[in-house]
């Protein structure tokens, strides 16, 4: 299964490349072309070795390393970290190489899938996380565009989640100050009521005014915000009560050892009660057992998340059946 995913995935994104038109596009699409047909069974294959290709490419239009005759036999200088990030980072946003991933999020107690997080995956050859992506698009500047770029994709296969999922979008509070932002929403066409942005990272105190005032036009149409529940010390407490989140989420710092550890249990009460006091919903994620499942619903959480519950998954047949087969999942037991 895992084979055909990849596959699956590499032909939907070599499918997208090649019905582009932008004429300066037109010599890498060729070389795609004859990767294609060089590997007419493996699309996987093509789209690597086209990846490899256009960052070799991207990375001499950079500027080559000059070695000295008298030290041709030595081992070259190393391309400067940050260039080099940066022309990784230009290919994958040049090429798209990126897809999205959702992630079904369950209520609770009765275990239905109420909506989806969008999760964003990486075609490299690497095996780098995608967190390890969005850290170096931010090191070298890029970190609002392939925010934005994944966020594109994201809002594109949404249109392939059943109604009346939910669509949960990451976005971290600088990336949601963004102009763009607010025209890619509102020409998503995904109702507002669907959306819900999570804020990836805290919320610096001076941004709570400009945030709020960028959040409130499409807040007013629907559009919820969830927050991390988890931040150091009273970070998060502040965050939740500037923001006024219609969404509490609770990472797995928060749930592991939960069902053993007083502690865990005392700091997931308190949230409980925080979110019920602001009227938000209050989500678990990272749920891997049954007994964390268990105690996350006996402290009165109202949804949650993780491998037990439904992995994330970029095949539009395995959304589909988070609807069809809810009747058949209980919450005492692992989703299929």
């Amino acid at each position: 299964m895992g084979e055909i995913t990849v596959r699956w995935q590499a032909q939907e994104i070599i499918d997208v490349l090649l019905a582009e038109s932008d004429p300066d596009s037109h010599r890498t699409r060729m070389r795609l072309r004859d990767l294609v047909a060089a590997h007419p069974d493996h699309p996987e294959l093509a789209l690597l070795e086209h990846l490899k290709v256009t960052t070799a490419l991207t990375n001499n239009e950079g500027g080559a390393v000059t070695v000295e005759p008298s030290r041709a036999a030595e081992v070259p200088a190393p391309v400067p970290f940050t260039r080099r990030s940066r022309n990784k980072i230009e290919a994958v946003l040049g090429d798209k190489m990126l897809m999205t991933a959702f992630q079904p999020v369950r209520q609770l107690p009765d275990g239905q899938v109420i909506g989806v997080e969008a999760l964003t995956r990486f075609v490299s050859d690497d095996g780098a996380s995608a967190d390890h992506w969005f850290n170096e698009a931010e090191a070298v500047g890029l970190g609002a565009d392939l925010e934005i770029a994944a966020l594109l994709r994201a809002l594109t296969a949404a249109h392939s989640v059943p109604e009346p999922l939910f669509i949960a979008l990451n976005l971290t509070p600088a990336t949601c100050l963004d102009p763009r932002i607010h025209g890619l929403l509102e020409h998503s066409q995904l109702p507002m009521d669907r959306i819900i942005i999570e804020l990836t990272g805290q919320v610096a105190s001076d941004q709570y005014p400009s945030l709020s005032a960028a959040l409130t036009p499409l807040r007013s149409r629907g559009l919820r915000l969830a927050v991390d529940g988890a931040g150091a010390g009273f970070t998060s407490m502040d965050q939740i009560l500037e923001l006024s989140p219609d969404i509490i989420k609770l990472d797995r710092r928060f749930i592991e050892n939960i069902e053993h550890s007083e502690g865990q249990r005392l700091r997931g009460a308190a949230m409980a009660e925080l979110a019920h006091y602001i009227g938000a919903e209050l989500t678990a994620e990272g749920i891997e057992t049954v007994a964390e499942l268990s105690a996350v619903t006996e402290l009165g959480m109202t949804a949650a998340q993780g491998y037990l519950l439904g992995r994330p998954s970029v095949h539009p047949l395995d959304w589909n059946s988070w609807i069809r087969s809810e009747s058949e999942t209980a919450v005492g037991g692992p989703a299929s």
